[in-house]
């Protein structure tokens, strides 16, 4: 793995089990790097769906990307107060300067008022029948998604408000910096 510092900027490219493209981010900053994680950050950037059609993120975003874990974490700090978006996925790999990730669809959205909702069930279904995802698979996606919920209910560092917070300051002073 590459060598990274704080401030350094890479892509994010999230992939299918079909080894197919799903979406890329054109930025995340490192903000933190940590034994079993590192975070970055990012605000309106540019995303690239797998069919071409482009957007951009509305606001300041911290992320988690773990070495270990099966899944991933995107702190959205909205106006109207901290949205976390949770994806079931890898454990990262850094590559051409580029963090990569399969998804398995499944995604845990916890609310500002605290409370949280799996999305995607459907889709996770659906991508296990035509991708063939074996057994094994299975019990670590839904095994990844048992223990993010728990994270999240322990209160666990990554869903620390003043910490992420911070974080999003951290990211906006290297934003400013750079320009």
């Amino acid at each position: 793995m590459q060598r990274l510092k704080i401030g350094d900027r890479l892509q994010i490219q999230c992939y299918k089990h079909d080894g197919k493209i799903h979406r890329e981010w054109d930025e995340a900053v490192v903000l933190d790097i940590k034994k079993d994680y590192i975070v970055f950050g990012n605000e309106r950037t540019l995303v690239t769906e797998a069919q071409g059609n482009t957007w951009r993120t509305k606001e300041p975003a911290v992320m988690y990307f773990f070495k270990n874990e099966w899944y991933n974490i995107i702190v959205q700090l909205k106006k109207e107060g901290v949205t976390y978006y949770c994806n079931i996925a890898t454990p990262f790999i850094i590559e051409d300067n580029t963090i990569k990730y399969i998804d398995y669809d499944l995604d845990l959205r916890i609310f500002p008022n605290g409370s949280f909702k799996i999305l995607d069930k459907q889709e996770y279904k659906y991508h296990k029948k035509k991708m063939h995802y074996s057994k094994d698979l299975d019990i670590v996606v839904n095994n990844a998604l048992s223990e993010l919920i728990t994270s999240y209910q322990k209160g666990d560092i990554m869903f620390d408000l003043k910490r992420n917070l911070l974080y999003g300051k951290k990211y906006a002073k290297l934003k400013d910096s750079s320009n």
